[in-house]
């Protein structure tokens, strides 16, 4: 079931500790958009389909990516896309945002195939560190 976009922005402002939700919405855009420039196929589909119908869009026509992102450079070109973001309050948004990602992919297999597709790193920027 697909969560709703105001219920998705909650939990982003919740977990950022956003003052408004204009906050979390800018934090949302920025990281979905180069989260799906790096998925692709079926994962990316899938994630869309149980994303709010407004983060499905941005995740579908994401940002131009060239090559992978190591999670350093996502964070810092987060930072870039964010006005007024440093990499520390970057990589607070990415975590924000990622985190109620993986809360909506239930952390199973999508998050896995999801982790599959990134460099490696991406587990604890999904605030789900891989066991060792």
């Amino acid at each position: 079931m697909r969560m709703r976009w105001d219920a998705f922005l909650a939990a982003v402002q919740e977990r950022g500790e956003y003052s408004t939700q204009d906050e979390a919405e800018r934090a949302t855009r920025a990281v979905l958009a180069l989260l799906g420039a790096h998925l692709v196929g079926e994962v990316r589909a899938e994630l869309a389909d149980r994303l709010p119908e407004t983060c499905a869009l941005v995740l579908l026509n994401p940002l131009q990516a060239y090559e992978p992102m190591s999670p350093e450079r996502f964070v810092r070109a987060t930072a870039a896309w964010i006005e007024g973001a440093t990499e520390k309050t970057a990589m607070w948004d990415v975590s924000a945002v990622l985190s109620v990602v993986a809360d909506v992919t239930q952390a199973g297999s999508l998050l896995d195939r999801i982790l599959l597709q990134l460099p490696p790193g991406y587990d604890l920027l999904f605030g789900r560190p891989a066991a060792s």
